[in-house]
């Protein structure tokens, strides 16, 4: 097939890869890429079950504040300027993660702006509620822990092509939470 009769999603997707790979070799020359020294000590879906019964306020008035280290696929992420959420995906659901450069280091900071969706990374900090209710954990630390070169399915539209969820079975289970608890 030649180059103008591909279709056009395919050369977004590999300009995607392009710019996912240079991150990666910029990662490499400034430090190891792919660290092994990060240890979580919680799944996401603990947090929830142990903490979803505390309001803002009983949260906040705990005698020590619950500190909690996961690691996860990024799937949703908003920068805001000096703050930003990230939702990240565990084995066992989903957890917001509230980083500022203040509190992570300015360098740092700067570092996640660029992490992409799909990208796994590990977070230390403290369980607080946001003003919306949602439970999340202020980052006191975040490493990137692994680069994601192909980019993650689109959130709303999914993967419903049947032939591609069989062949690429672990993007469907990535993208498809009733495929991971079948």
């Amino acid at each position: 097939m030649s180059e103008q009769n591909q279709p056009v999603e395919h050369h977004d997707e590999n300009h995607v890869i392009a710019e996912r790979r240079a991150k990666l070799t910029h990662i490499r020359e400034q430090r190891n890429a792919f660290p092994n020294t990060f240890k979580r000590d919680t799944l996401s879906a603990d947090l929830q079950a142990n903490y979803a019964h505390l309001d803002k306020a009983a949260l906040a008035e705990l005698a020590e504040p619950v500190i909690a280290t996961i690691a996860g696929r990024i799937m949703l992420k908003r920068v805001m300027g000096k703050a930003s959420f990230l939702t990240l995906q565990d084995s066992s659901g989903q957890m917001q993660v509230y980083l500022r450069g203040q509190d992570i280091g300015n360098e740092v900071y700067d570092e996640a702006k660029h992490w992409d969706l799909g990208d796994i990374v590990g977070v230390t900090g403290f369980l607080f509620r946001t003003n919306t209710g949602e439970l999340t954990i202020h980052a006191n630390s975040a490493q990137l822990l692994t680069k994601s070169i192909r980019p993650v399915p689109d959130k709303f539209h999914g993967l419903h092509d049947t032939e591609v969820r069989y062949r690429q079975r672990y993007v469907d289970l990535i993208v498809n939470p009733h495929s991971r608890a079948t």
